[in-house]
């Protein structure tokens, strides 16, 4: 062992208590970033294995090779296949059993009037498959389906409904229909395929209520003989296939399934939650190298004494590494051990709080096993680097002075060169949301405003603390101005130590500006676009429910105290090989409940080949009027529409809009989205609710809602967002909070000697304790206000580039409540983080601390 290691080591053992703060920094950094990397991995090999269970007997898959993708959606609409086809497959060489899987929307009422599910994951109705081998779903308990209103039903939303085999309920397929549970049943051994709720009926009802023409099927499950393997079994079914039709294996069909899972929820989930770790480790980073650049500081002496004894610059900064690196792969061995942790409680949290995901071993990938540990110490040691050599640049000479304070200011050139990207950063940004609008543009500003509101913190620091504190003179005397003057003492240490919250607050501060806006979005289009007085719609918050009926608008329609109602329906085809959502509608009625902006042709002439588009999107297409377009179905066919009118806006009504008869001969599972109502003159609204209600409980009872409150509902996910948000960055901001109480702990050991004066002069106890926590107050106070700054302007850069880059109009808003709740939780932590660095001051004995170099 060389010198620079024994020396580093004795240090370590000697002033273990200053390394207790990036100890832990680097520990929680490390161990959210491995927790979410094995959860990750632990619920993808869960659903691996569940879909490999559930579709273990299913060798073969027929479907169509066709699929409609729109804009924004990952998967596209397959196009349905015929049940005749059944028979011809049975036929085959090779096949034992063959059953067609016909799938559309059903949400189950529970015992308590209210649907499940719905919030997100989709809810599926299909039907009962005979063949167990074939049938994903495993009876766990109960019979089949065997006439017609009979249903089985997965048991984890029998447990969510409080339903029970015997049990009658509603089922909207959307129509309400009137079903009995017969049986309950799993799916590859769990209650369910995460939160999908599924109902399974006769081949029968699933027919008449799931497709509009029978006979045809989402696809065909086939089983192969003994001895036939699933390549074998495709090869012989594909020459039997009509054109358009295709024939993938089980195993094909299984892992598409689970990349679609880790496409639609895993990859995401995994990804935000990263996201958390980066910042969190990017707050651990300042905190980390607050705390080297004070050891330093305060080693000045004992440096120099080294370097006078003949050890080399190399030496020293060897020997200040090899600190940092002690504590880092410490730190990051037992942070990969606590994120091991981490995950196996969430995996036992996750079905308590309603998630019910795969029940499967935690698995650790060497991939999570190297990359957190390798991101600590990385993390850990770049942020000692820069302490490490300045250390190792002490002169000799230091060794003379008296003290080691630190009481460096900010530099001129610190000035300049902050100032310059401060410029460089609002001139990208403006460039990027207004001039010209680039997302890479307006993200390389806002990147850019971060590192210059680092840089500008020392010569910031000074002025915005001597106003923070100014109150405090007149407040608490003596006691105040010394706390102010101690946050003054070194600028670039109160920056260093302000700029790892102040990046916690900015975050916390973007994502509610940005979810307040997009609220005020919300509310602006509903404003504009929605002229109506009521809106019955279903669940706004991600893409499960069943819809409502089509005969729901109609039966609205019949009151006497309404004057308009006009369903929304939604259909997908491709306009001139384009996937594009089609709305699908009473064009007349949707004119006078939608303000659709100026109109050119006339949307009362539509008719069953006529077509309806935005001015946006008719100038991208290049149509107008009278122009041809060729829309292909999911049926697969092709029919040519002529362009009746073009309007201004689409927020609600959607890009494009067909007749309910252009729509009939190409529909599958009908539905609508929305039902708007506008009432008659001297109709209130209570009173019309009243009465829509009363129509609306026998259509599966869904919501009727004011403009106002329809509003609020559609932005309901934010708030949830929001709530998840505030959850994963307040490990952010208990990093930031240990670096405060860290550097105060280290400020109090080198002014020991100074605190030991003041008690001789008379300062009592609580005169101490208060003027630390008043100093960590200040130093939280400036961070906070660095970070609503700064999360403010990323909030309106994120707003505008959003802007920019959809069709959408969005409204930008400051909510000066949630900021200012903020605020308070962001000075209220300084206090907090002061706390047991003032007791430590205040129990300092007077006469050592006086004696103490």
């Amino acid at each position: 062992m060389n010198t620079s290691v024994r020396l580093s080591l004795s240090s370590l053992r000697a002033h273990r208590r200053r390394f207790a703060g990036t100890f832990l920094a680097v520990f929680l950094g490390v161990s959210f970033l491995a927790g979410t990397l094995v959860m990750g991995d632990t619920l993808r090999s869960g659903f691996d294995s569940m879909f490999g269970k559930a579709t273990g007997g299913t060798d073969a898959v027929v479907r169509s090779a066709d699929t409609i993708t729109t804009p924004g959606e990952s998967q596209g609409v397959r196009q349905p296949v015929h049940t005749s086809l059944v028979k011809t497959l049975e036929r085959v060489p090779g096949v034992a059993a063959a059953a067609p899987d016909i799938q559309g929307a059903g949400q189950l009422v529970g015992r308590n009037g209210k649907p499940i599910g719905g919030q997100g994951p989709p809810t599926v109705a299909g039907n009962w498959i005979t063949d167990p081998t074939l049938n994903p779903y495993q009876l766990a308990e109960g019979r089949a389906p065997a006439k017609t209103g009979e249903v089985v039903v997965n048991r984890g939303t029998a447990k969510k409904g409080g339903l029970r085999i015997g049990d009658t309920t509603t089922l909207r397929t959307p129509d309400p229909v009137r079903v009995t549970i017969v049986g309950l049943a799993t799916f590859g051994g769990e209650d369910g395929m995460a939160q999908v709720t599924f109902t399974g009926m006769t081949q029968a009802d699933a027919e008449k209520y799931l497709t509009a023409p029978p006979g045809e099927a989402a696809s065909i499950q086939v089983r192969a003989a003994s001895g036939v393997s699933q390549a074998e079994l495709v090869h012989r079914l594909t020459p039997v296939l009509p054109k358009g039709v295709e024939a993938i294996t089980g195993q094909e069909s299984a892992q598409e399934n689970t990349d679609m899972i880790s496409s639609q929820f895993l990859t995401i989930f995994t990804t935000f939650l990263l996201v958390f770790s980066g910042v969190a480790l990017l707050v651990a980073t300042f905190s980390i190298h607050n705390t080297f650049a004070i050891v330093v500081t305060q080693r000045a002496r004992e440096n120099a004494l080294l370097r006078a004894l003949g050890a080399s610059r190399r030496q020293v900064t060897a020997s200040a590494l090899a600190e940092a690196s002690a504590v880092a792969l410490t730190a990051s061995a037992a942070g990969l051990a606590g994120g091991i942790g981490i995950a196996a409680g969430l995996q036992a949290l996750f079905p308590a709080i309603g998630f019910p995901f795969p029940d499967a071993d935690l698995v650790v990938k060497p991939l999570s096993m190297v990359l957190p540990p390798l991101v600590g110490v990385v993390v850990c040691l770049a942020s000692a680097l820069a302490p490490a050599v300045r250390a190792g640049r002490t002169a000799p000479l230091a060794a003379l002075r008296e003290t080691a304070v630190d009481s460096s200011g900010a530099s001129r050139t610190r000035a300049i060169a902050g100032t310059g990207l401060a410029a460089l950063a609002i001139a990208a940004t403006l460039t990027g949301v207004l001039v010209s609008p680039s997302v890479w543009l307006a993200g390389l500003g806002a990147v850019l405003a971060l590192v210059a509101f680092v840089v500008l913190g020392p010569v910031a620091s000074t002025t915005v603390v001597r106003l923070l504190g100014g109150p405090l003179d007149r407040l608490r005397g003596v006691t105040g101005a010394l706390a102010r003057r101690n946050a003054l003492r070194s600028p670039k240490r109160t920056a260093a130590t302000a700029s790892a919250l102040m990046i916690g607050v900015a975050v916390v501060s973007l994502f509610t500006v940005f979810g307040a806006s997009l609220k005020a979005t919300m509310d602006q289009t509903v404003s504009r676009s929605f002229a109506g007085d009521l809106a019955v719609s279903t669940p706004s918050f991600g893409a499960g429910g069943s819809g409502l009926s089509p005969r729901l608008a109609g039966a609205i329609q019949r009151l006497p105290e309404v004057d308009t109602a006009v369903g929304l329906g939604r259909g997908v085809a491709e306009v001139d090989g384009k996937g594009r959502s089609l709305t699908v509608t009473d064009p007349a009625a949707l004119a006078r409940t939608f303000d659709l902006g100026t109109v050119q042709g006339s949307l009362g002439d539509l008719g069953a080949d006529g077509l309806a588009l935005t001015r946006n999107e008719a100038d991208k297409q290049g149509l107008t009027t009278g122009d041809k377009a060729r829309l292909t179905f999911t049926d697969g066919r092709t029919e040519t529409f002529t362009v009746r009118a073009v309007y201004g806006r689409s927020e609600l009504a959607g890009d494009y809009v067909i007749t309910r008869q252009a729509w009939a001969p190409h529909r599958t599972q009908d539905s609508d989205t929305l039902v708007a109502v506008s009432l008659k003159p001297g109709v209130s609204a209570d009173t019309g609710k009243a009465a829509i209600e009363k129509v609306a409980a026998r259509y599966g009872n869904p919501q009727v809602q004011t403009r106002g409150e329809y509003a609020q509902s559609s932005a309901g996910g934010i708030d949830m967002m929001l709530t998840l948000v505030y959850a994963l960055l307040a490990l952010a901001v208990l990093i930031a909070l240990l670096g405060i109480a860290n550097t105060l702990t280290l400020a109090i050991h080198e002014r020991t000697r100074e605190l030991g004066l003041l008690r001789a002069v008379g300062q009592t106890r609580s005169q101490v304790r208060a003027m630390v926590r008043w100093e960590s107050v200040l130093v939280a106070a400036f961070g906070t206000a660095g970070g609503l700054a700064l999360g403010a302007f990323l909030g309106w850069v994120l707003v505008k580039a959003s802007d920019g880059a959809s069709d959408t109009a969005f409204a930008f808003s400051l909510p000066p409540a949630r900021l200012a709740v903020v605020a308070l939780v962001g000075i209220t932590a300084g206090a907090l983080a002061g706390l047991r660095p003032a007791r430590r001051a205040a129990r300092l004995d007077v006469l050592r601390a006086i004696a103490t170099e």
